[in-house]
C-alpha cells in the first residue's frame, strides 16, 4: 500500500459528478468521513459508457486521466461525501453488531437522468475503521465477476446494483495468494441495508433508527408519509419488493450465495455479488458458496431467507410502529405471517410468464413443481429447458430438442399433454404465447464456467474473454449466432463446484 500517496481534490470548475449527499447530511454516528486510500498505477479496464450516461455523466471525462483518478480513489471531488457507511448483520444466523464498509466508500449521490437519486460506491478503495483487520482492497477477479452478474441481472430486468467501472490498481492484494488488486465503481438506489437498521437498534438508539427509517421513507418509499403509519407501511412496502425480488432470482435460478442481513437492500435491489452463481443442472439442494457448508443459502432456501430477513428488520422497527410493545409485536408479526402472501403470488407471476400463461388458473403451481420434479429427477439445464419450451409452442417439430435434455425422455410426455391443455385454455394463438416466452426465458446467462474463463484470462491481462462475455449478455433474449456459444451448458471438465466471495 503506498500510504505515502495523499488523494488530490479535483478542481472546483466543472465538477466530475454533481453529488449531492442525502446520506452524508444524517448526523456523523451513521458513517465513517475518510479518504480512499491511493493506488499505485489506475488503469481503466472498463467503462460502463452507457450507464455513465444514464447518470448524466460524461463518458468521455471518465475515461481521462482526470476520471481514472477518481474512479481509482487516487482524486476526491470537491463535491463527494467520501463516507463509510456504518451497519451491522446476521451473517450466516449469527449476529455481529458492528460490520459496516470495510473495504468500500460511498462517493456520493447523483441524479440521473429519471430524476432517480443513486449512490456512487468505490469498491476496494483501501481500509476503513470498519474493516475489521483486513486490508479494504479487491482482487481482480471479484470485481469482473461482480461487474459481469450485476450487468447481466440488469439486461434480465431484475433489480440490481450496476457497475460503472472497473480499474486496475496496478497493487496486489493478498488471499490465499497474490492477486491483482482492482476497484470496482457500483451504483445503487442506496446502500442502506437491513444491517443498517440493525446497527441502531442494536445500540439502543431509537433517534438514531427513526432518522434512518425518515431517510429510507423520503428517498424510496414516499407515498408511505400518506399512511397512517407510515413506518408500518414503509416495512410492508420493502417486503413487498423483497419478495418480488426473491421470485425474479428464482426465475432465473439465480442463488445469492450469502443472503446476510447485511446483504439485503432496502431498496429491494440485488446486491452484494460474491460467491453468487446461475445454475446449470436443476436441483433444489443447489449451492456453490464455499462458505456456505450447511446450505442455509441453497437455491431452494432463499424465499425462506428472504423472510427471515424481514423479520429481523422488523424486530428493529418495533418503537416505530407503536408505542404499546404489544401492539407493535402485533403488527410485525402480522406483516412477516403475510411475506408468503407476498411470494407466492409474485413467483407465480414470474412462472406462468416463463410457461407462456397470461391468465391465472388455481393449479398453475402443480404444473410448474411437478415440471422442476422432472427436471431434478433428470439432471436438466434449468435454462435450457425453459428456452427450448419457448420454441416447442409454435415448432412441435422443436420438440426433440426439449426432450435430448433429459435422462429419461419418455418421463417429459404426461407433463407436455397437461401442458399443452392449459395452453389451450389462453386465449392468444401459439406463435403469440411463443414470443411471449421467449421474452420471458433468457438464452444467455452468466454461466459459471464462462465468468471463470473471462476471470482466468484477464489475470494474465487478456481482457478480451471478458469483453466477449459481457457483450453476449448484453441481449440475453436473443439467439445469436456469435453468442451462440455463451448457450451451451458446461463440458464435465468445465462445471464449477465452488464460487468464492473473495474477502
Amino acid at each position: 500500500m503506498d500510504t505515502h500517496i495523499t488523494p488530490k481534490r479535483e478542481p472546483t470548475a466543472a465538477p466530475l459528478f454533481a453529488f449531492d449527499n442525502s446520506y452524508a447530511r444524517l448526523p456523523a454516528r451513521f458513517y465513517a468521513k475518510l479518504a480512499p486510500t491511493p493506488v499505485s498505477a489506475p488503469r481503466l479496464l472498463r467503462l460502463n459508457e452507457a450507464l455513465a450516461r444514464e447518470l448524466g455523466l460524461d463518458p468521455a471525462r471518465l475515461a481521462s486521466p482526470e476520471g481514472i483518478a477518481v474512479l481509482a480513489g487516487n482524486a476526491v471531488p470537491e463535491t463527494a461525501a467520501s463516507i463509510a457507511q456504518a451497519y451491522s448483520g446476521h451473517q450466516f444466523g449469527s449476529f455481529s453488531p458492528q460490520l459496516g464498509d470495510g473495504r468500500a466508500m460511498l462517493l456520493g449521490e447523483v441524479i440521473d437522468a429519471q430524476g432517480q437519486r443513486r449512490d456512487i460506491q468505490l469498491k476496494g478503495s483501501g481500509p476503513t475503521p470498519f474493516s475489521r483487520r483486513g486490508d479494504g482492497r479487491a482482487a481482480l477477479g471479484p470485481v469482473l465477476r461482480e461487474y459481469i452478474v450485476s450487468e447481466a441481472m440488469h439486461r434480465l430486468h431484475i433489480p440490481t446494483t450496476r457497475s460503472l467501472a472497473a480499474i486496475a490498481t496496478g497493487d496486489w492484494v493478498f488471499r490465499e495468494q497474490p492477486r491483482p488488486g482492482a476497484v470496482l465503481t457500483r451504483v445503487a438506489a442506496s446502500h442502506i441495508r437491513v444491517g443498517t437498521f440493525q446497527y441502531f437498534a442494536a445500540r439502543g438508539d431509537t433517534e438514531g433508527l427513526k432518522l434512518l427509517a425518515d431517510h429510507v421513507i423520503d428517498r424510496h418509499y414516499p407515498q408511505a408519509r400518506y399512511e397512517a403509519n407510515p413506518y408500518r407501511a414503509m416495512l410492508a412496502a420493502v417486503m413487498a419488493r423483497q419478495a418480488r425480488l426473491i421470485a425474479q432470482w428464482m426465475g432465473v435460478g439465480f442463488i445469492h450465495g450469502v443472503m446476510n442481513t447485511d446483504n439485503a437492500s432496502i431498496a429491494g435491489e440485488t446486491i452484494d455479488y460474491g460467491p453468487c452463481a446461475f445454475m446449470d443442472t436443476y436441483h433444489p439442494g443447489t449451492v456453490f458458496s464455499s462458505i456456505d457448508q450447511a446450505g442455509r443459502y441453497a437455491y431452494a432456501n432463499q424465499p425462506r431467507i428472504a423472510q427471515w430477513n424481514m423479520a429481523r428488520l422488523a424486530e428493529t422497527m418495533l418503537g416505530l410502529l407503536a408505542e404499546n410493545a404489544d401492539a407493535a409485536l402485533a403488527q410485525a408479526q402480522e406483516l412477516i405471517d403475510g411475506f408468503p402472501a407476498l411470494y407466492e403470488p409474485a413467483l407465480a407471476d414470474v412462472m406462468r410468464a416463463k410457461l407462456g400463461l397470461a391468465t391465472a388458473r388455481d393449479d398453475d403451481m402443480v404444473l410448474v413443481t411437478d415440471l422442476f420434479a422432472l427436471m431434478a429427477d433428470n439432471e436438466a439445464d434449468f435454462t435450457l429447458v425453459f428456452r427450448a419450451l419457448s420454441h416447442v409452442v409454435a415448432d412441435a417439430a422443436k420438440e426433440a430438442t426439449l426432450r435430448a435434455l433429459f435422462k429419461e425422455p419418455a418421463a417429459l410426455d404426461a407433463w407436455l399433454a397437461r401442458w399443452r391443455a392449459r395452453l389451450e385454455q389462453e386465449f392468444d394463438d401459439a406463435v403469440a404465447i411463443g414470443a411471449r416466452m421467449l421474452a420471458a426465458n433468457p438464452a444467455v446467462i452468466p454461466r459459471n464456467h464462462r465468468v471463470e474463463e473471462a476471470i482466468a484470462a484477464a489475470l494474465v491481462d487478456d481482457l478480451a474473454p471478458f469483453e466477449r462475455l459481457i457483450e453476449a449478455l448484453a441481449t440475453p433474449f436473443e439467439e445469436r449466432a456469435e453468442t451462440a456459444t455463451y448457450m451451451q451448458p458446461p463440458q464435465p471438465h468445465e462445471i464449477v463446484q465452488q464460487t468464492f466471495c473473495g474477502t
